[in-house]
């Protein structure tokens, strides 16, 4: 496996100038299953690389190797400096104090206790005359908007957002020379997203970012892409790689079509071939007849002649066998959205009817109304909304009063909908006590064979081998593909669907595939999401600002 470069002309680096060095890296589970092998890769002093890929090639892994918490199998790495590591964010740092997540916690400690009147030479060691530690964390942390915070509190009290910050902050405190984030801009909102891209523009240092925000990669100097065939580099930023990749893509196809026709051309030939000479031998066995010949002469001729045409039959099948594999192999590399199709129905939705009124409703949990103004709005068939606004403003509490799970305590709301869809974080549709297939099969209201509903779910890559598997087992990407097969399944497309936070954990190419579903449907559409970039892919049309 090696690294191919796109028009990034050839520099040759003295030694300082590299900060990251990678060569032949391999990397085997616990388990003996290869994850990646031979990856070589140089990030050079102020460069900043976006390493993309999809689930399960290894990018965080990779990231946590070049980090120094996870041992590679086999291969060379070497850094300049040490690397300051953002990880991804699922609650696994809970138990951490603010201040261990920094990395100051022997340091704050030591502070304390001098000020306590610990004067120790130990105490004073530790400290190495940083007496603004504290000072420092709290400018940091108040730069990522969280102030007040206390060092000492732990992370499990914190949202994901602002556990995220937390280990944001400890950039500016340490001031390291290569920066490793993973997925940083996952739990962020908008304001803290901003936030993050003003501070990558404005930083210098040596980056890799493994993200899915395409926002974050265009901000980017180069995209290297993670797959089974190594890392393979494209000289620009996101926007620069979706363009060398469309430019392979196009490339590819027209080889299929050329290698397809190239196939068709050689059967027609066998075909006329074989025909031509079972022509031939029944017009000389005629002959043969009419002349009289010997028996033992018209066999021994029969025999030859079946040599020749069964030598002629093996020619021709090696060369189609050949054309054969050649293709099945150029199409194991087309990008998996070409393999998958849609279906929605959309025959049944109006565009214009109108499916929500509102006027002057209102909700409360105790004696507090949620929000200070009632709310009052109108939602039409075909429109795409954004629902914005702060945690605890009520965006949850407003998806509910739409779907009917609650009633409105105050206002009246009309609501046309018959065949709503809410697909939240979780990907909930799923049922994890269910297997891939038995999940699919729950929507099979029209009655389809068995076969169909497996070639459905092949469409939307879930392979002979995935059909038995749990779904509490799938990633949030094949759970995402399961929900959009089972509607393909439904055949009705639903005239309401509700997106909460769809992006979080989906890789580029899951975030593409519903991209391409959501366009493809007609009816209304409410996206509650941070990602902009995502939102203009959808062509939302208006935003509810709660």
């Amino acid at each position: 496996m090696k690294c191919t470069a796109y028009s990034v002309p050839i520099v040759y680096l003295t030694k300082k100038e590299i900060m990251i060095f990678l060569q032949d890296i391999t990397y085997i589970h616990t388990d003996k299953e290869l994850l990646f092998d031979n990856i070589d890769l140089t990030v050079n002093k102020h460069e900043k690389i976006a390493l993309i890929g999809n689930n399960g090639t290894g990018k965080s892994t990779l990231l946590k190797i070049i980090a120094g918490n996870l041992r590679h199998s086999s291969g060379k790495l070497s850094l300049d400096s040490q690397a300051y590591y953002l990880p991804q964010i699922f609650g696994q740092y809970n138990h951490l104090t603010v201040a261990q997540a920094l990395h100051v916690e022997n340091k704050f400690k030591a502070l304390r206790e001098i000020l306590d009147g610990k004067l120790t030479e130990e105490n004073l060691h530790v400290l190495n005359d940083d007496w603004e530690i504290e000072e420092r964390c709290n400018e940091a942390l108040k730069y990522w908007q969280l102030t007040g915070l206390d060092l000492s509190q732990t992370l499990a009290k914190l949202s994901g957002g602002q556990k995220t910050k937390v280990f944001l902050a400890g950039i500016s405190i340490h001031q390291p020379e290569i920066i490793l984030l993973d997925e940083p801009s996952n739990h962020l909102d908008t304001t803290g997203r901003q936030l993050l891209y003003d501070f990558i523009r404005s930083n210098s240092n040596t980056m890799i970012i493994v993200s899915h925000d395409r926002r974050l990669l265009n901000l980017l100097d180069t995209v290297c892409e993670l797959s089974k065939h190594g890392i393979t580099s494209y000289g620009g930023n996101y926007d620069f790689y979706t363009g060398q990749k469309q430019i392979e893509n196009n490339a590819l196809s027209n080889t299929i079509h050329s290698k397809e026709k190239t196939l068709r051309k050689a059967r027609k030939k066998e075909r006329e071939t074989l025909e031509r000479m079972n022509k031939l031998d029944a017009r000389g066995r005629k002959k043969q007849v009419k002349s009289g010949m010997p028996k033992t002469m018209m066999n021994k001729m029969k025999n030859d002649s079946e040599k020749s045409s069964s030598k002629t039959k093996d020619v021709h099948a090696e060369k189609i066998s050949g054309i054969s594999q050649e293709l099945t192999l150029l199409r194991s590399t087309l990008p998996d959205m070409d393999k998958i199709r849609f279906g929605f129905n959309n025959s049944a939705l109006h565009k214009g009817k109108i499916l929500i009124k509102a006027e002057n409703i209102n909700f409360n949990y105790g004696s507090q109304f949620i929000w200070k103004e009632n709310l009052s709005f109108r939602i039409s068939s075909g429109e795409r909304i954004r629902l914005q606004g702060l945690n605890g403003s009520g965006k949850t509490t407003l998806i509910k009063l739409i779907l009917g799970d609650v009633e409105p305590k105050t206002g009246s709301l009309f609501k046309a909908i018959k065949n709503p869809v809410y697909i939240d974080q979780d990907y909930s549709l799923i049922d994890d006590k269910l297997k891939v297939y038995e999940q699919a099969e729950l929507f099979n209201t029209n009655a389809l064979q068995e076969h169909e509903i497996k070639i459905r779910l092949n469409r939307f890559l879930f392979s002979k081998e995935k059909w038995d598997k749990q779904c509490n087992t799938l990633s949030g990407g094949e759970r995402m593909r399961l929900i959009l097969c089972c509607l393909t399944i439904h055949n009705f497309a639903p005239d309401l669907i509700i997106l909460d936070e769809p992006t979080n954990n989906l890789d580029i190419q899951n975030m593409d595939i519903l991209t391409a579903a959501i366009n493809e449907y007609e009816g209304t559409l409410i996206v509650v999401s941070h990602d902009d970039y995502f939102l203009e892919q959808i062509h939302i049309q208006k935003t509810m600002m709660l």
